[in-house]
Parts: structure tokens; C-alpha cells; sequence
């Protein structure tokens, strides 16, 4: 069976949900709304780093039946985007706000290859439902169910030890959405753990300020892994940076996010620059991520910064 929440990520609980659902041992898919995105990368990233699935639920959360097409095709679109941005993978399914859809949002979820989601059960806790009844509600799930529950909910979070107890009493786990059908399926991915490395390179003091690079490795499959890299100014503000990167043969990267790529002849060496202004204050950092092909070979890259 599947557990979704709907309508992250938000800075006053998601943190909090995340605990839970890692304590209780359980995966969910989170369906964000994109404004909630722009407004917390960060918080969409800790759920990928969680484990956790993060698809498409909207802009704004309309009633998107009431929108024409283009209008439709906005909201989902701008929501690809940022959720991309923000966790390096694009959403594979998508939830219509309130459950409301027709032939026409079916046929522009179709033109960015999404397959939408409903549920088989709904906790009700949009609804003032309590712990108990959230609990209770959960408890009715049956193989390949998935349950509609929401991030903001005190009462939602601490369900969940209780339906992760109930789960594992009935031989269920807390799975995976198949975009092939909608429904729940063991999972087909291994998060494994998060990995931070320890290449660190700084870039000597210059009139123009220094930078310190630092890569951590925050998912991995079977065959791939995303990376992630942190570039921060020294002691004095800087007005760009330049990030090299090094993967080892046979791995390649495959797809980037949050700068500007270009690579050597070889490949391998891969030069990060900023999208748009470049500028970090003393001490301030930025991110960029990037997906690497394994191709059976896991050695983590190394990376390097300079100013500018």
C-alpha cells in the first residue's frame, strides 16, 4: 500500500513528518504543490534525501476543472520545473487537487507523460479528523490501496507510528505508486544511505575572494546516484564561481540542475557555472546538483572551486 501527502512542503511540519515516517521506518510520496517548492528547495530536497517519492500536485492548487487548458498545462508545467530544480528528478505522477479531474486535465497530464493519482481511502484529516480516526481509516487498506493524507497536520503525524505498527501486524509495507498503473507496488528503488564525502577543495585567497567546494552523494539506485555540491564564499563576498567536477570512467553524468554545465572532450571533467548572477556574501553558500550513470563504478567524483 502507498501513503501520500498532500500539499508540501511546509516549514512548519514536513521537517516533523519526515522524522516520524524515518522512525516508523516507512517511505511515502509526498505531492507538492510547486509554489511550496519555490518556497522550500531545501525542504523538498530532505524529503528525496528521506527516501521519500516527491510528484506533482499542482501550482497553486486550483480547481483545476474550472481552468482551461492552457491554464491546466501552467500549473503542471511550472510544478515539472521547480520540483526538477529543486530535487533533480522530475515527477513520473500527479494528483489532481481535490480529486477533481476530466478528459481534458487527463489529456495534458498525458502530454508531460504523468500518470494520475486518486486514492482508494481517505483519512479524512483535511477534515478535523483525529488521530484515532486517521489510525482507523489507514487500518482498511488492502494490497496495492493507497491513502490520502495531508503535511500540516499534527494529528497526521502521530498516526503514524500507530499505522506503521497496524502495517506490519497485516504483513503490508508502506510502498512505492507504479506510474504504470496508480497503484501501490513494492518498491523498485534502493535510497540507500545518505553520503557525505570528504573532498573539500578551497581556492587560494584572491583580491576577488575565495571558495570552498564541498560534494556530498544524496540518493543512490541500482544503477545511478545524484550529487550534490555545495560551493561557499570565504571571508569576503565573491561576484561568481566556477565548480569543476570529476567523474571516474566509466560513469557519466546524465542530467544537472541549479547551473550552467559544460564538460572537456573527455567527458569526465565537468565545469559548473552559475545560472545568472553569481554573487555569495561572506560565509553564504549555494547548491547544484547533478545525476551520475554509475556504469558499475561508485567512487565518488571530486570537485574543485575558483573565483570567479
Amino acid at each position: 500500500m502507498a501513503l501520500t501527502y498532500d500539499d508540501g512542503p511546509k516549514a512548519n511540519s514536513t521537517t516533523q513528518l519526515l522524522n516520524a515516517l524515518r522512525s516508523a521506518g516507512l517511505r511515502a510520496t509526498f505531492f507538492n504543490q510547486g509554489n511550496a517548492v519555490q518556497a522550500n528547495q531545501a525542504l523538498a530536497r530532505s524529503q528525496r534525501d528521506a527516501g521519500m517519492w516527491v510528484e506533482n500536485h499542482s501550482w497553486s492548487h486550483p480547481h483545476m476543472t474550472q481552468l482551461s487548458q492552457a491554464q491546466m498545462t501552467s500549473e503542471i508545467s511550472q510544478t515539472q520545473q521547480i520540483i526538477q530544480s529543486a530535487v533533480g528528478v522530475a515527477p513520473k505522477l500527479f494528483r489532481p487537487p481535490y480529486g477533481e479531474t476530466n478528459s481534458t486535465l487527463k489529456a495534458v497530464e498525458a502530454q508531460f507523460g504523468l500518470t494520475e493519482v486518486l486514492w482508494s481511502v481517505d483519512s479524512q484529516d483535511w477534515n478535523g479528523a483525529s488521530t484515532a480516526a486517521i489510525v482507523q481509516a489507514a487500518s482498511t487498506l488492502q494490497n496495492g490501496g493507497v491513502i490520502l493524507m495531508h503535511d500540516g497536520y499534527q494529528t497526521t503525524i502521530n498516526a503514524v507510528p500507530q499505522i506503521a505498527a497496524n502495517l506490519a501486524s497485516r504483513g503490508l509495507c508502506a510502498g512505492m505508486i507504479s506510474p504504470s498503473t496508480g497503484r501501490a507496488v513494492a518498491p523498485s528503488d534502493n535510497p540507500g544511505p545518505t553520503t557525505t564525502t570528504t573532498t573539500t577543495t578551497t581556492d587560494p585567497q584572491q583580491p576577488g575572494g575565495s571558495c570552498t567546494a564541498t560534494y556530498r552523494t544524496s540518493q543512490q539506485w541500482g544503477d545511478r546516484f545524484n550529487g550534490e555540491v555545495t560551493v561557499r564564499a570565504g571571508s569576503s563576498a565573491i561576484s561568481s564561481w566556477t565548480a569543476t567536477v570529476t567523474v571516474r570512467s566509466p560513469q557519466k553524468v546524465s542530467s544537472t540542475w541549479n547551473g550552467t554545465p559544460s564538460w572537456d572532450s573527455s567527458g569526465n571533467v565537468m565545469t559548473m557555472r552559475p545560472n545568472g548572477n553569481g554573487n555569495l556574501a561572506a560565509g553564504a553558500s549555494t547548491t547544484f546538483g547533478f545525476t551520475v550513470m554509475a556504469n558499475g563504478q561508485w567512487a565518488a567524483p571530486t570537485v574543485t572551486c575558483r573565483t570567479p
